[in-house]
């Protein structure tokens, strides 16, 4: 178990982080700047906060109180950094052995010959970091990390600098990888919630230095605790709404001349609220479809993605986008046609306060 509650100013910004996070991957969720790799930071040692604790499974690693400041080389931390900061002038080998110096020799090279073997490193012992591909690299760095058999494994944006068509390969094989080798906790920090959702089991949203929100990924999809971190994850759906009805399992919600239903969910609602729902949630269909809370809507605007259409609709005074799959464009209707219904699933609305 990890346990973090620290404060940490630098210039004009302060980082106020509390969480906790057991064995599994946590996701670092927010924009750039507010604080993510800073917390990273504080964990490793690297920066030391002003004040708090940071305790790994039971030890104090930090304590502001106590004066407890354990060594970064003490805390058996792993720490993969963005561009895995290989030593270029080190083979592969080479830089496997850093993580484990100290060790008796013959204990040290058999180490590392099994983590070679693991990572499927075969045959590259003794190639170069600039000789190896992003995927090569971030292996080396991942058995450099593990050799050390970490307690909490920090991951910092491994993915960030790689191009769009090896990240997605090589996301699946840094998990596939973790799954088989490890065992503890690790923090992914990303500012990709779609990355975040593939990778992680649970998100924290930060933002401002803040934690907004930590919960699991459906949970922060779902059920985003306030607008802040509703348009971190995503969400671009957001209408001033009043609550006018109240039923066993829903609510009766109005936005301008826009009278919609939302399910109940496990959150106290004022008479204003904010209601969000998300882009791919949405539907259009044809002007004839009797469906349940679907409306008739005015297309304003059409934006061509490359596997789907995001359409600007016009609904009772209230403006929707929704995400639309390539394949289903000419079914919803032709270039010409400029009347459709939108439906919006009541279990897929949700509601927030209109702070934050």
């Amino acid at each position: 178990m990890l346990e973090v509650f620290i404060e940490k100013s630098l210039g004009n910004f302060r980082l106020q982080s509390s969480f906790n996070a057991d064995k599994g991957v946590l996701g670092i969720l927010g924009p750039s700047g507010c604080g993510k790799s800073m917390t990273l930071k504080c964990i490793s040692g690297l920066y030391h906060p002003d004040r708090g604790i940071i305790k790994l499974n039971g030890k104090m690693l930090y304590s502001s109180d106590s004066k407890i400041n354990v060594p970064p080389r003490k805390r058996n931390i792993g720490y993969v950094f963005q561009n895995y900061a290989l030593f270029p002038h080190l083979t592969v080998y080479k830089n496997i052995a850093y993580g484990i110096k100290g060790l008796e020799k013959e204990l040290g090279n058999k180490k590392i010959r099994e983590m070679i073997e693991r990572m499927q490193l075969g045959g590259l012992e003794n190639h170069y970091p600039s000789q190896l591909s992003g995927g090569q690299q971030q292996r080396t760095a991942l058995a450099r990390t593990l050799i050390t058999d970490p307690d909490l494994l920090l991951l910092d944006e491994p993915f960030s600098a790689l191009d769009s068509h090896i990240k997605y390969m090589l996301e699946k094989e840094l998990m596939m990888i973790i799954k088989n080798n490890y065992d503890g906790i690790v923090l992914l920090v990303t500012h990709n919630i779609e990355e975040a959702y593939r990778i992680c089991n649970n998100i924290m949203v930060m933002d401002n230095g803040q934690n907004l929100q930590i919960g699991s990924k459906d949970e922060i999809i779902h059920t985003p605790k306030n607008l802040t971190a509703a348009r971190i994850t995503g969400c671009k759906n957001f209408l001033d709404a009043n609550v006018i009805e109240e039923k066993d399992g829903y609510y009766g919600l109005q936005s301008k001349e826009l009278v919609f239903k939302a399910i109940k969910k496990e959150r106290e609602v004022d008479k204003q609220m904010v209601a969000g729902i998300r882009a791919h949630n949405l539907s259009l269909f044809s002007v004839d479809s009797d469906m349940e809370n679907a409306f008739e809507c005015d297309v304003m605007e059409k934006i061509e993605g490359v596997f789907s259409t995001t359409i600007v609709v016009n609904c009772g005074g209230c403006v929707f986008e929704v995400e639309t799959p390539k394949s289903s464009i000419c079914n919803i209707a032709e270039d010409n046609c400029k009347k459709l219904k939108l439906h919006i699933p009541a279990d897929k609305v949700f509601l927030m306060g209109r702070e934050g």
